[in-house]
């Protein structure tokens, strides 16, 4: 049965990936590393200090330096932030949190995002959801299971009792070891290991969901 549904953040309920993208870029051309769209897709669903590592492609920097790029990346990216509202929800994610809400499921985001909170501000979601699980939550990022392991506490549901729905590879490796079933959003060569599988948000059926869900699914 399924208890509650876990999102992850970008990609499925927003797509700030272009924001990441130039924030990215704007700090590796001042850095003098090479940085495009195809590295860029290896940075989804991880954390920001992984997604700085893949960018140095083996460059090794002190921790003074690494922190100083990562807040360097962030400043940009929240600078971007503040044009973000409620336009920017992908299409038919309002309309699904308020249908769980109603059947009673539970809803969480969880999120590698240190900035989940103020995203989720910022388009006027907050109130929809009983738990925000992000980058200040866990110490290991997706594709570890901690921080899904830690949103079904916050919910106080058994893992096995909760659908992710995630648009990274990451993303679902860390749901299924965490013993969740996973909705996967997006091109089936990068989520086709998902228990169910939808080209964007706007497709979504959760009647299909529901009805084909396993029940007390265990980590395999």
């Amino acid at each position: 049965m399924c208890k509650a549904f876990i999102f992850d953040l970008d990609g499925v309920i927003t797509d700030t990936a272009e924001l990441h993208f130039q924030a990215w870029l704007r700090m590796a051309n001042e850095e003098g590393y090479y940085f495009d769209r195809k590295i860029n897709e290896q940075l989804r669903g991880v954390s920001r200090r992984t997604s700085l590592s893949i960018i140095l492609a083996g460059t090794k920097l002190s921790e003074i330096q690494t922190t100083v790029l990562m807040a360097r990346k962030n400043k940009y990216y929240l600078e971007q932030l503040e044009s973000l509202s409620e336009k920017d929800i992908l299409p038919g994610i309002r309309s699904l949190l308020l249908e769980l809400n109603a059947r009673g499921i539970k809803v969480a985001v969880a999120s590698a995002s240190k900035n989940a909170r103020y995203v989720l501000y910022q388009l006027g979601l907050i109130p929809l959801f009983d738990a925000i699980c992000d980058g200040w939550s866990v110490v290991r990022s997706k594709p570890e299971p901690d921080i899904f392991i830690h949103a079904a506490g916050q919910l106080r549901v058994n893992t096995c009792d909760c659908i992710v729905m995630e648009d990274a590879e990451a993303g679902i490796h860390a749901a299924r070891a965490a013993g969740m079933q996973v909705v996967g959003i997006g091109p089936s060569a990068r989520v086709g290991q998902a228990d169910w599988h939808f080209n964007d948000t706007a497709t979504f059926d959760l009647t299909t969901v529901l009805e084909n869900a396993e029940p007390n699914m265990m980590p395999g």
